[in-house]
């Protein structure tokens, strides 16, 4: 984490909606050292997630359905001592091993977001859809055109700093969740950097937006409509700060 004396308060923060089958692992393979709490957001569970989590050493909490919502009170609940926060999905796919190149950088002070990229990952054959592929590619364009940054992907995995998260006042309660915090980023001048991630197939369970055409589309609905309500504006004039991503 860097020679600094003061070693940064990292909270996890896990949405998960009906994931007893992988929950339980994700939660044992945190690197608890590291780390200031687990955090797992039950989104709505019908099954045993809660309970599951709970056991494995995670702190849980309850929130309305909606990703971002989820993920809205995770932000609220952490521990007011963290300093960072972090975001992965608890279906087993993110790597918790990539998790110390994803919060150096802020605790170095050399960024206040931190963005895991799957596309530019190892992706486990089967773990992301072509349309998730494009999906990126796509924003990633979109968003270099209207907010001169560069992005390749929308992943779960990330960090932020705490006091840089207050300042986007997120909005978003669905899947438009990350897209909003990426958005946000770039016009409110936040040091950006992007580092390549890997990626598996989940452990369990079907996925809420990819195991449905139904979700898919709607997921994708509310992705486009986040990109042209927040996205489109241009991004105001930042003072001289890295506003390109890097590895």
């Amino acid at each position: 984490m860097g020679d600094n004396d003061a070693v940064p308060q990292i909270s996890i923060i896990i949405p998960a909606l009906n994931e007893a089958e992988s929950i339980g692992q994700v939660v044992r393979e945190m690197p608890w050292p590291l780390i200031h709490e687990c955090l797992v957001v039950d989104n709505g569970s019908t099954d045993r997630t809660a309970q599951i989590a709970q056991a494995a050493g995670a702190r849980v909490i309850q929130s309305p359905r909606g990703y971002g919502a989820a993920c809205l009170a995770g932000s609220l609940a952490a521990d007011p001592a963290s300093d960072i926060l972090v975001y992965m999905d608890g279906d087993g796919s993110d790597l918790i091993a990539g998790l110390p190149a994803l919060v150096e950088p802020i605790a170095a002070n050399q960024a206040d977001f931190v963005l895991g990229s799957r596309i530019r990952g190892r992706r486990e054959p089967g773990s992301m859809l072509p349309s998730q592929v494009f999906a990126g590619h796509l924003v990633g364009f979109l968003l270099r055109l209207f907010q001169g940054v560069r992005y390749t992907d929308m992943g779960p995995f990330r960090a932020i700093r705490r006091s840089s998260l207050e300042q986007l006042r997120m909005s978003e309660l669905t899947y438009g969740w990350n897209l909003e915090m990426q958005i946000k980023a770039a016009q409110h001048g936040l040091r950006i950097r992007e580092i390549t991630v890997d990626y598996r197939c989940r452990i369990g369970g079907v996925s809420k937006v990819s195991g449905d055409w139904r979700a898919s589309l709607k997921a994708a609905v509310r992705i486009l409509e986040v990109l042209f309500r927040v996205g489109l504006r241009r991004a105001p004039q930042a003072p001289s700060r890295e506003r390109r991503l890097s590895e």
